[in-house]
């Protein structure tokens, strides 16, 4: 790890130095004030706290001694710890800007814009028995997929995942979607938690990592991330844009949702470029289960590249609104999830929450922004 110590400064309420932080794994963080944040003085922080108290009751059951991040900037988890311990009920930006220092985000090329998108709760229609109409599988996780974190085994190879089987005592890829989806996995592993009722459905569940079922029995089922192929994910948007359906314009989640049901013939192809597949269980809880492992905020939570920040990390975030007449998206969530999508150091993912609107937010953003991480003092 290299570090820059290019600038300092002294803070006037903690008495200590920050540094410029330049990292060859693709970021950069310069220290910044709070009021050079557009939006800073007027930021509603409720549901901030929510998403923050979460994490903190996470944080509080780690080893103190244990680094909070992959680098030393993030601090230990006995520095958080201290931090959730004096975080109170209704915080103001005061108790923020005297527990954390702002660091301002540049990609490796000193680039403050990034890309960020959205994401939702999926709504689906579900039966526990196959039938004509529920005739798509949504399928538990196997027993025999291993997942293997590299990042464990190679500093360069964080945020990196493979999954397999064991054949022997060799490690062997898994099935890709289209062999999952012909049913070429071996029968006694492919285990069928639901029955929905389009294979549409089904594939944007996958991309949004969980969701509610309505059960054909007027039951209601919340489902979520079990595991994944340990394939590459590929957005099918980029292969509508270069079979020329789609233009780069108009391409969005609704656009390819309405090309999927409307070319019913040849959409199992188009989804089977995304080898990714991703298995699922069912869920007991008031919201959706993030990658920290906790459940989410809509609107607060955001998923970040996991090779690169830690969970629990508060980040101010200025991106355009998916609506173009409204002002940018000014506030500051919580790195609590990931994606295969979500790659690079400036680049998120605002969770929506659930139903038409956050569909709706969600499917249309695609925002130029910048972001702030704040690390405590």
């Amino acid at each position: 790890m290299k570090k820059l110590l290019s600038l300092f400064c002294l803070l006037s309420v903690m008495g200590c130095e920050t540094v410029q932080i330049s990292q060859d794994n693709g970021y950069e963080l310069t220290p910044v004030s709070f009021s050079q944040l557009s939006g800073w003085e007027s930021a509603n922080l409720d549901g901030f706290v929510t998403a923050f108290k979460k994490s903190c009751a996470r944080i509080a059951k780690k080893d103190p001694a244990l680094p909070f991040g992959q680098e030393d900037e993030w601090g230990t988890v006995g520095q958080w710890q201290s931090v959730c311990q004096t975080l109170p009920e209704t915080p103001d930006t005061q108790w923020i800007e005297t527990a954390f220092q702002a660091y301002k985000v540049t990609d490796k090329s000193n680039n403050p814009q990034g890309l960020f998108t959205g994401y939702y709760e999926a709504s689906l229609k579900g039966s526990t028995v196959q039938t004509e109409r529920y005739h798509v599988p949504l399928r538990e996780k196997p027993r025999d997929l291993i997942s293997v974190d590299l990042g464990l085994f190679r500093k360069d190879l964080r945020g990196k995942r493979i999954a397999g089987r064991l054949v022997g005592d060799k490690l062997h890829p898994y099935e890709d979607r289209a062999e999952i989806v012909a049913q070429k996995m071996p029968l006694k592993y492919d285990q069928t938690l639901m029955w929905v009722d389009s294979p549409v459905d089904a594939f944007f569940l996958e991309i949004q990592g969980s969701g509610i079922a309505q059960m054909a029995d007027g039951s209601v089922q919340r489902v979520g991330y079990a595991g994944q192929n340990g394939h590459e994910y590929t957005a099918i948007g980029r292969a509508l844009i270069e079979m020329k359906e789609l233009s780069k314009d108009s391409v969005s989640m609704q656009s390819i949702r309405e090309w999927l049901e409307t070319h019913p013939k040849e959409s199992q192809n188009v989804m089977n470029v995304n080898r990714s597949y991703v298995f699922f269980r069912k869920l007991d809880t008031q919201g959706p289960i993030g990658a920290e492992g906790i459940t989410l905020t809509p609107n607060h939570s955001l998923a970040v590249d996991r090779g690169l920040y830690p969970y629990g990390l508060p980040i101010w975030i200025d991106v355009e609104h998916p609506i173009d007449t409204e002002p940018n998206l000014q506030r500051l969530m919580v790195a609590q999830d990931t994606g295969g999508a979500i790659k690079g150091a400036v680049r998120g993912d605002v969770f929506w929450g659930y139903g038409a609107q956050a569909e709706a937010m969600a499917g249309a953003m695609k925002s130029k922004g910048t972001m702030v991480v704040l690390i405590p003092r």
